[in-house]
């Protein structure tokens, strides 16, 4: 299983990619494919999308430290744990109301 986190960041943060990095992190982390199968997939490298991979969790990386998202939803539930299902459908849904 990938990395929680990281699954997280590319949850709230995954939008502010490029559709490249969009692409290989959607079939890395959702769809749960291996750097091998990625790579096929796209008609790329393996290192291609292992330096991909790396610059895109850099990039998550950075949008939580200046944006802090992830924390604020953590503070948020820790207080009113009801919220958490609720917040994680916004998110899912990319913040569209249905």
């Amino acid at each position: 299983m990938k990395d929680f986190e990281d699954v997280q960041l590319f949850d709230l943060y995954g939008a502010l990619l490029t559709e490249s990095q969009r692409e290989v992190c959607k079939l890395y982390f959702l769809f749960d494919l291996t750097l091998s199968e990625i790579a096929e997939e796209k008609g790329i490298s393996k290192q291609a999308v292992s330096e991909c991979l790396k610059k895109s969790r850099t990039q998550l990386m950075s949008y939580e430290e200046k944006i802090g998202f992830s924390k604020i939803m953590a503070k948020l539930t820790a207080k009113h744990p009801e919220l958490e299902g609720e917040l994680a459908e916004i998110i899912a849904s990319g913040g569209e109301e249905e």
